[in-house]
């Protein structure tokens, strides 16, 4: 049995034995000071869709100070960032630019002083961890070989960015990544937790529209009319068929009819109603099953209705749509691996795949040979997710009024991960 004597110096020799150095750890709290400033600047002056020039311009001046070749107006508002460092693979880093139509109700202190705008996704987070990321990466070039792109993107939110900057050129006049890599904040994991997810991780959304059209007449006449109301009630009734009855029970499918128009008086039938559905599922041909189904039973519903051919809904599904974001296998399980090295096991998590929508999944359809992964960090502050016993139906979602993430522990979690997967990825060959 120890003596108590040596066990107390045994212990006094562990407590003061220093702790592993960790430069980038150090690096970015040093740094995060100044980040948060960034960061406060942005979330109070957010820009929508294809509108994020002062965002776009003060990334833009990050990167050239940090020695990237920066060119700005790539897909209208995009800014690309190339840092060559001798040899190796190419990889691209991004983060998306702009905000929501959002009234913000946070009542934070840098709260946004644009009226009706937010940057209620955390896209705030994302561009500054981009420049802590830049930063770092320059800072550390003895450390990695290879080119590193990083793209500043605009217009993610309406699902238009990236296609936009791919058709401008982005991996024709620049170099094309052998990696593409991305992180969004998340709302439903506490702050500064990874989680990642193989394989599909945000679905293909599209947006359809229906007008249904009818014979108008008075309310109290009905049988002199042809009541459109009754018909598309009843289109969107037989859609719910769709996902119940159409879509193998294993496959994932949503079509939400988020918007019935009609009418403008208690006692007039109208001559039209309209209609607005979100769909979302993750294959492609369980989407385009989706989307031919709509037309059909809306064509159907119209002809069991009695309707002349010149009277058949019209069915429209917008150009805006956004295709499922899937992480390669090989990439994720290989970054599941750098991320539990540094930040530990209980701080890395595999997550579930969402029905929201992530156009980063451009990148990777645009060359399926590649590898891609987009990751998310955790955002919700410790007191609120302990308040809330990790029930996140009684926190803020993301794209809500309240939506404040813990932005020191989403940029410095996230700035951690980013650069420890760019280092891994473009590692030195020995």
């Amino acid at each position: 049995m120890m003596k108590i004597a040596p066990l107390i110096a045994f212990v006094a020799m562990i407590a003061a034995t220093p702790a592993l150095a960790d430069p980038l750890g150090d690096a970015v709290k040093a740094d995060m000071p100044g980040l948060l400033t960034i960061y406060k600047d942005l979330h109070a002056h957010p820009e929508l869709s294809f509108k994020e020039t002062r965002s776009a311009g003060i990334l833009a001046a990050e990167a050239k100070k940090a020695g990237f070749t920066v060119t700005s107006g790539v897909g209208q508002t995009g800014v690309v960032a190339v840092l060559k460092n001798g040899p190796g693979p190419v990889l691209l880093l991004r983060a998306d630019m702009d905000a929501l139509p959002v009234t913000e109700a946070t009542g934070v202190p840098y709260a946004s002083q644009n009226k009706g705008v937010m940057h209620a996704c955390g896209h705030d987070t994302h561009m500054t961890t981009w420049i802590a990321v830049a930063r770092r990466m320059a800072a550390m070039k003895d450390q990695w070989s290879g080119t590193l792109v990083m793209i500043a993107q605009p217009a993610e939110e309406i699902g238009s960015g990236a296609r936009a900057m791919l058709k401008d050129g982005l991996y024709t006049k620049f170099p094309k990544p052998d990696v593409a890599i991305a992180f969004h904040d998340s709302a439903t994991l506490p702050a500064g937790t990874i989680g990642l997810v193989d394989g599909y991780v945000m679905a293909n959304v599209n947006s359809v529209d229906i007008v249904v059209k009818g014979v108008g007449g008075h309310g109290a006449y009905p049988h002199l009319a042809n009541d459109p109301i009754v018909l598309a009630s009843r289109i969107v009734g037989t859609l719910q068929t769709l996902v119940s009855r159409e879509t193998n029970p294993l496959e994932s499918a949503v079509v939400t009819v988020g918007s019935f128009q009609a009418g403008t008086k208690h006692n007039i039938i109208p001559s039209d109603a309209h209609l607005q559905l979100t769909v979302r599922s993750y294959k492609p041909e369980v989407r385009q099953h989706l989307l031919d189904g709509i037309g059909r039973i809306a064509k159907g519903e119209a002809i069991a209705a009695g309707l002349p051919d010149d009277l058949m809904p019209v069915v429209t599904i917008a150009d805006q749509n956004t295709p499922a974001t899937f992480n390669t296998h090989d990439l994720t399980a290989r970054m599941s691996d750098v991320f539990t090295k540094r930040f530990g096991a209980d701080r890395v998590r595999m997550d579930k795949p969402q029905m929201g929508g992530e156009d980063f999944s451009e990148f990777w359809l645009a060359d399926q040979s590649k590898q891609a992964l987009l990751f998310w960090v955790g955002g919700v502050p410790k007191a609120k997710w302990d308040a809330a016993k990790g029930d996140v139906t009684k926190l803020p979602s993301i794209h809500s009024a309240h939506w404040a993430p813990d932005a020191e522990a989403v940029i410095g979690t996230a700035t951690e991960a980013m650069t420890s997967a760019a280092l891994d990825v473009l590692a030195k060959k020995p």
